[in-house]
């Protein structure tokens, strides 16, 4: 796990390496075991390390293999990396123990298509001097980041965007189509947009190959049907859950593969329990699992500590409890924001934040359950899609998640930053009504999965974990998982009120107390309904001189919010002034827009 960067220079120029070393020292935290740069004339690399596999200095990035004229850095875990190493190793003399030197022995096995045999999480860039061509490539369900910018007939890329920033001579003036998403989706913008207009992102499951003269091809290397497969033809309700099962297990025990110890984000609700369930069922030992909890505020608890304490003492963890009592919030939200790689306005995102700063102090990878309701239909507008007609997926998903409609945002935005045509809507019509879904609901989860996750809770977990230097793995992501699922009847998830399926594995392995709760939350009390000082916070940022000088949002609506700071939400359930408040934090925070 690491922060990657890098610079690919056109028409004859060589990289600026300088710029390099600005990206990848502005990312620090990501790998604060090691740092390199390499410099191949038209293109230049940079890495920060987090050292998980291959403790040594053989695995040190960027990793150059000049027999064949490839330079790689990479960000992420290849947790296949034994079968193969083993399927490579006649015709590649490996040095060193690294999943990183696998994907230059896969990319001089299979070149382009080398992607198609990873299993894991990852951003690779690979330098081919032989075809004077970069290689990019992104994993299937976009857990891991890639930002990319035009600068100066240059192109530049970082695993976060104030790393781009960070160099200069980004375009950093606002994207309206990603102010749109921003407000439309409750902060997601998924790629290839960003909030900046200057800055794009790498989408899932693609492969970038960029040349020497600046021309570009993107290839989708992984898209699965969510329809009905012959294979499964005459499965029954058990049979599904077997199946579930053995592919939830294998998962789990795919992102065990480390030389430091992994530990698992137990938050007492029913996915990440199971986590828990199925690694010590795998014969792990000496499990370590983290809680966190807060101070309670008015009626609202502040920790789930008697549903985690109920399973790390059923299945014999080393658990953790890590109270957050009498935090400064202030200087928690800050510096959340200040870390931010995007704006996010999950009131969860700062939790994560407090949370990952803490584990970190104990181990270095986790796993943690994000993904399940994505995958397994676990929110309640999918109950909704479950019997809505398949022609009806979008303004069945629209009705119940998007925030702000066109004529909404009107009242929002000042004139001149409302785009014209309803690109939200455009783009969830593009993935709502393409062919390989069999029903509104596969539609509504296809586009969950492969549209919005990476860039919520996905980008949330990777954001905040990195941050503390601390390596987040995601199981309900397994692409093998995550394939199974698409074919899954969308009755066997949506049953008992979502997540059926994952429910009935849960009355085999787990407490019926974990399984039978009501749904869960992750928040930080304080932020979720504002008031001082985070309230102070918002207001200086919304009449700060930058903000007016942006000039985002009517000034009479934001006299109105700010006079009732909690009288008016979206439709979904998001603070609206939370909503315009962080957005501007967060640019203020990294001087853009």
């Amino acid at each position: 796990m690491c922060g990657i960067a890098g610079e690919i220079a056109f028409r004859g120029s060589r990289a600026d390496l300088e710029s390099v070393r600005k990206m990848t020292e502005a990312m620090a935290e990501r790998g604060p075991d090691g740092q390199g740069t390499w410099h191949g004339g038209w293109a230049g690399l940079g890495h920060r390390r987090l050292k998980v596999i291959d403790l040594t200095e053989a695995a040190a990035q960027p990793m150059v293999e000049d027999r064949f004229g490839l330079a790689v850095v990479f960000n992420g875990c290849i947790y296949n990396h034994h079968e193969l190493r083993a399927e490579l190793a006649e015709g590649y003399p490996f040095r060193s123990a690294s999943d990183t030197e696998v994907i230059l022995a896969a990319y001089d096995r299979w070149g382009e298509d080398f992607v198609e045999h990873l299993v894991g999480m990852f951003v690779i860039a690979l330098v081919d001097q032989r075809r004077q061509c970069v290689v990019l490539a992104r994993d299937r369900l976009g857990v891991k980041p890639l930002y990319l910018a035009q600068v100066g007939g240059r192109l530049r890329f970082a695993s976060t965007l104030p790393a781009l920033v960070a160099a200069g001579g980004v375009d950093t003036s606002i994207n309206e189509v990603g102010l749109h998403h921003y407000l439309s989706w409750h902060s997601i913008v998924p790629a290839p947009a960003t909030i900046l207009a200057g800055v794009t992102k790498l989408p899932p499951a693609t492969v970038r190959v960029v040349d020497i003269a600046g021309r570009t091809r993107d290839r989708v290397y992984w898209q699965p049907d969510y329809t009905r497969r012959p294979e499964h033809a005459g499965w029954d309700a058990q049979q599904w859950r077997d199946a579930v099962h053995g592919a939830l297990r294998t998962a789990v025990q795919r992102r065990l593969v480390a030389d430091v110890p992994v530990g698992v984000l137990l938050s007492g609700g029913l996915d990440s329990s199971l986590i828990v369930a199925l690694l010590t069922e795998a014969g792990q030992q000496g499990l370590s699992t983290f809680s966190i909890g807060f101070d309670d505020a008015g009626d609202r608890a502040g920790d789930e500590f008697a549903y985690s304490d109920l399973v790390a003492e059923v299945f014999g963890t080393d658990h953790h409890r890590l109270h957050i009592g009498a935090i400064d919030l202030p200087q928690a939200v800050e510096d959340t924001v200040a870390v931010m790689t995007e704006p996010m306005t999950s009131h969860d995102v700062t939790a994560f934040y407090l949370l990952s700063q803490a584990v970190a102090e104990h181990v270095k990878v986790v796993q943690s359950g994000q993904g399940a309701d994505e995958v397994f239909a676990g929110y309640a507008y999918h109950h909704s899609a479950a019997t809505a007609p398949r022609e009806a997926a979008l303004d069945t998903f629209a009705g119940a998640f998007v925030d702000h409609d066109q004529a909404q945002l009107l009242a929002i935005l000042e004139p001149e930053w409302l785009h014209p045509s309803d690109p939200s809507r455009a783009r969830l019509a593009d993935h709502l009504v393409a062919p390989g879904a069999a029903t509104a609901l596969d539609a509504v989860l296809r586009l969950d999965t492969h549209l919005l996750m990476a860039d919520d809770p996905v980008k949330r977990v990777d954001n905040m974990t990195m941050a503390a230097g601390l390596e987040a793995r995601v199981p309900f992501l397994d692409q093998d998982l995550v394939e199974l699922a698409a074919a899954c009847p969308p009755e066997l998830k949506t049953a008992q009120s979502g997540k059926g399926i994952l429910k009935d594995l849960g009355r085999r392995l787990l407490p019926a107390e974990v399984v039978d709760r009501p749904k869960g939350y992750f928040p930080v009390p304080a932020l979720v309904h504002l008031q001082e000082p985070i309230l102070a916070m918002v207001r200086e940022a919304l009449y700060a001189p930058e903000a007016k000088d942006r000039g985002l949002f009517r000034t009479d609506l934001l006299e109105d919010l700010l006079a009732e700071p909690n009288a008016r939400h979206a439709p979904t359930g998001p603070n609206v002034l939370w909503q315009l408040g962080l957005l501007e934090m967060w640019l203020q925070r990294h001087g853009v827009g």
